[in-house]
């Protein structure tokens, strides 16, 4: 296995010095955001986990590897490459065994970050189950995930294009714990509230990590999702920014947009009606996520 790992200098050194490490995809940087912006915030987001006590590790596939930590080269590379592949755990061999440049969906990298013996992830927002998944089945593979694979995920909830009610059901039949951070409701993304209350709520990193760590230390499989809001200064208002969600729907469903590609469709045009104010509210809480994460690895590192 170790054949198909690869540590940056940075990582490996934190993993050996066993420092606090934090996990982070890739997918946000290749089809998350636009060019520049995505290279920039990689940039300024590890910057943010540096200068919270932790060590950044941007996870990939490249040359017939996962790596664990990104050069600039390769965050430059990932950033303005346009064939790069949306990998996640049905694509992982696949895209190793092919030598193609992979980006790290949630799932992917919650696989990758365990294999490295990393707990702690940091995220924009969470897969989760589509609007009228009930006809499609479209269900993302990040919830199943979750069940499985022991890697808390820090997230501002579920992305707001999704059916969060369904998405919150599903977590709870997996045995998923949501756990609000400094809020008592699922946040959704661009706004920090919806209609669905959470079952616990933590006020510090350090009761966060300690309620981790008895999960995982009694044996108990799967990951947790720290629901994270946006900060309030940064929020869209939530009956605009519903509004424009239900019209790139009817986009996507009109022009056919199925599987994989309707969340990156659905960002965009997002993006686009809402003249570039999403992505601004994107930055902004994928860099808040990034503090809560740093906080919270350094918390369970004590431990």
């Amino acid at each position: 296995m170790n054949t198909m790992i690869s540590y940056s200098t940075e990582v490996q050194q934190a993993l050996e010095g066993k420092k606090p490490i934090v996990a982070l995809e890739s997918t946000i940087i290749s089809h998350g955001m636009p060019y520049p912006q995505n290279v920039e915030t990689a940039r300024i987001v590890e910057q943010i986990i540096r200068d919270n006590g932790a060590v950044p590790a941007t996870i990939a596939i490249m040359d017939g590897k996962i790596k664990i930590g990104l050069s600039e080269e390769e965050l430059e590379l990932l950033g303005n490459t346009s064939s790069v592949s949306k990998v996640s755990r049905r694509d992982i061999g696949q895209v190793i065994a092919t030598k193609q440049l992979g980006a790290t969906t949630v799932a992917a990298t919650m696989i990758c970050a365990e294999l490295a013996g990393i707990r702690v992830f940091a995220t924009g927002g969470i897969g989760g189950v589509h609007r009228g998944a009930e006809t499609t089945m479209d269900i993302s593979a990040d919830l199943e995930e979750l069940s499985t694979t022991g890697v808390a995920v820090v997230c501002a909830g579920a992305k707001s294009i999704l059916d969060i009610g369904l998405t919150m059901e599903y977590l709870e039949t997996k045995g998923v714990p949501v756990i609000g951070y400094q809020t008592d409701v699922m946040p959704a993304f661009y706004t920090r509230s919806s209609n669905f209350e959470l079952t616990y709520r933590t006020e510090t990193a350090d009761e966060l990590a300690k309620v981790l760590k008895a999960k995982w230390d009694l044996g108990i499989d799967g990951g947790a999702v720290i629901a994270n809001p946006i900060p309030a200064e940064h929020a869209l208002e939530e009956s605009f920014i519903n509004g424009i969600i239900d019209q790139a729907m009817t986009e996507a469903n009109d022009n056919g947009i199925s599987g994989k590609e309707v969340t990156p469709f659905l960002l965009g045009k997002v993006k686009e009606l809402t003249e570039g104010k999403s992505l601004v509210a994107n930055i902004e809480l994928v860099k808040h996520n990034a503090k809560v994460g740093a906080e919270l690895a350094v918390a369970y590192n004590k431990l």
